[in-house]
């Protein structure tokens, strides 16, 4: 086949490398939420926006079924299953006591999450005393351990899948900080000793465990009785557990959320310095566009998804091409063919890797120069040892001289050079803040950057000068409509809210779509405040002048005249063309069908009725209206 040498030839708009924010085929997720349903979970606890008390039972139910109705958009493939501990009923693989699995039927118990399974968990609370029931789970007049019970039950949930293959979790919810306060002597220290046995065998088969710490208002969650022993947790990690009191239910969804959403690496590369030493680096991006999810053809039978084929068929025997099929280019009088890979090899300018240059300054570097968003980048020693003593090493010179790092990022369609700026670790008290590091930001070329070009009128006398008094309202304006502490993370995009609202209440079957909170919309609460609306009024006097709203009301009341004259000439038009029918025979004879759309129109302007909708629902006006 002859083609074109620059559709041969031109850069692969589509290459998987070309955007480098695409996500890289993430690890499937195994998760296990365990529950505490002690009868301290189900006391009513601080009152919510809406004045009623809820529980803290409640509010790991509804952040739990909130959790799974984001996750089955998002990460559909990831496996969940949901346990309660201290109950009265037992339903588990083990037979254990205090221990309920819930599931529903066709499903296992570690599955993707269904319709129906969200369905009737969001349902459990009206009959969980019922079906299920509440009791202390650990108490001094018996030995049963039922949070031992409960790890025992996850980590057997939790044996499917490798763990280089999966990130196998546990998340835990209780508002008890000291689960064996009430037992004392050897019987507690065996307990104790027991259940963080089976903690640690857990997370030595790549389980790692989480506890979401539920508060009493006005009271602390100690996680160092016993939780920071389960986990640990040490220094600065331990502080990191330590919830603010009175926690609510919105605090506890977003603590959830962020639980939920794990750092994954975008890409592995490598940097050459010189010709000798080379690294491997981890990169991450710190922004990633949100779109809704790619679009997928389902059989209209089977409603299984559609796999695409595509063969080629030979033009003079009409059989299958059994070998690839190879593009040629003529030249001189011969056709110099190009299999597949020679083409991605002859298009590919650099392996992809990085190749460090050379160091500048940092006052070189700015702001114009970060085109879009940077990326993070870490070293790993997974396929490179040495790679973070290395990185360790430049990283600190870096910051002690103040320079930043030169290189060549050479994806396959779009080489670039690129910048990179070592980042100090920044800790505050609770914890780290931003992790020691460099962000990789891509340069732009000399065509990108354009010199700002102003234009002054021949006569500077005729263009328009804002005055002192303007200046200084405009600035008194701005102050107070200010934002403070303005960031994007504020707000949600509501048309991809909106899209998610639409899957949830098809998937869901859902008689009323959710309402969407659009925060994008202007604070009317906000700019009717007396000093914003102060503040607006003299703006506007200082610019238009007292008469301004008296000369707007003029041209509105001319605009409006106008307007009014214009509707009572069209009715009387219609009136006259309405006069010349019998709408009565015709209604009789049913031919006012055959009439068109602007005669159905004419009788309804003249007798003031609605004129809005197709024919047949004209039609139907006239014959109301007329009493057929």
């Amino acid at each position: 086949m002859e083609v074109d040498p620059d559709v041969i030839f031109k850069d692969d708009e589509d290459d998987s490398d070309a955007e480098f924010y695409q996500l890289r085929e993430s690890n499937k997720e195994f998760l296990v939420y365990l529950v505490d349903a002690s009868p301290k979970m189900l006391q009513t606890t601080c009152a919510a926006d809406d004045q009623k008390s809820e529980s803290h039972f409640h509010i790991a139910v509804s952040s739990i079924a909130q959790s799974l109705k984001t996750q089955i958009i998002n990460r559909s493939l990831d496996e969940v299953a949901i346990c309660f501990f201290n109950t009265r009923e037992k339903k588990n693989l083990q037979d254990l006591n205090g221990v309920f699995v819930f599931n529903v039927p066709d499903r296992e118990y570690l599955d993707r999450p269904t319709a129906r399974f969200i369905r009737e968990f969001d349902c459990i609370e009206e009959n969980f005393m019922e079906d299920i029931g509440s009791q202390h789970g650990i108490v001094s007049v018996s030995r049963e351990n039922s949070l031992y019970n409960a790890l025992w039950v996850g980590q057997a949930l939790l044996r499917k899948g490798s763990p280089k293959t999966s990130d196998k979790r546990i998340l835990l919810f209780t508002n008890e900080d000291n689960p064996f306060g009430s037992i004392k002597g050897t019987t507690k220290t065996d307990m104790m000793r027991t259940t963080l046995q089976r903690a640690k065998d857990a997370q030595d088969l790549g389980i790692s465990i989480e506890l979401l710490p539920m508060t009493w208002p006005n009271e602390e969650f100690n996680v160092s009785l016993f939780y920071s022993d389960l986990m640990g947790l040490e220094g600065d990690d331990l502080a990191l557990y330590t919830p603010s009191a009175g926690q609510k239910l919105e605090d506890m969804k977003d603590q959830l959320r962020k639980r939920m959403y794990q750092k994954r690496i975008i890409r592995r590369v490598t940097l050459s310095i010189g010709n000798v030493v080379s690294i491997e680096l981890n990169t991450y991006a710190l922004i990633r566009p949100a779109v809704p999810g790619a679009i997928t053809w389902l059989d209209s039978v089977t409603n299984r998804p559609l796999k695409t084929e595509r063969s080629f068929i030979c033009s003079d025997t009409g059989a299958l091409m059994q070998e690839p099929a190879k593009r040629y280019q003529p030249y001189k009088n011969e056709n110099m063919k190009f299999s597949v890979e020679e083409l991605s090899e002859i298009k590919r300018v650099s392996p992809g890797h990085l190749r460090l240059l050379g160091f500048k300054p940092l006052n070189c570097l700015k702001d114009y120069h970060n085109l879009r968003p940077s990326t993070f980048v870490f070293p790993s020693d997974k396929e490179v040892l040495g790679s973070t003593c290395i990185f360790i090493a430049l990283h600190r010179s870096m910051l002690q001289l103040k320079r930043f790092a030169v290189a060549f990022y050479g994806s396959s369609s779009h080489p670039q050079l690129v910048a990179l700026v070592a980042q100090d670790e920044i800790t505050r008290a609770g914890g780290q803040v931003e992790p020691p590091g460099m962000h990789m930001i891509y340069l732009p070329y000399s065509d990108d950057i354009r010199d700002i070009e102003e234009f002054y009128s021949s006569s500077p006398e005729q263009a328009p000068r804002a005055t002192d008094g303007q200046i200084s309202k405009a600035g008194a304006l701005i102050k107070r409509i200010d934002l403070k502490d303005f960031s994007v993370y504020q707000f949600a995009n509501p048309a991809l809210q909106r899209h998610y609202a639409v899957l949830q209440a098809l998937a869901l079957e859902e008689d009323e779509m959710p309402d969407i909170n659009d925060e994008t919309l202007p604070d009317e609460e906000g700019l009717s405040r007396p000093g914003v609306v102060k503040a607006i009024e003299e703006f506007k006097l200082s610019i238009y002048g007292d008469k301004y709203d008296d000369e707007n009301n003029s041209v509105d009341n001319g605009k409006a005249s106008e307007t009014t004259q214009k509707r009572k000439s069209d009715s009387q038009i219609d009136s006259k063309e309405s006069v010349n029918y019998d709408w009565a025979d015709l209604a009789d004879s049913g031919k006012l069908k055959d009439l068109t759309v602007m005669k159905l129109k004419s009788y309804l302007t003249a007798h003031n009725l609605p004129v809005t909708g197709k024919k047949e629902t004209l039609i139907n006006r006239i014959l109301t209206h007329m009493g057929k």
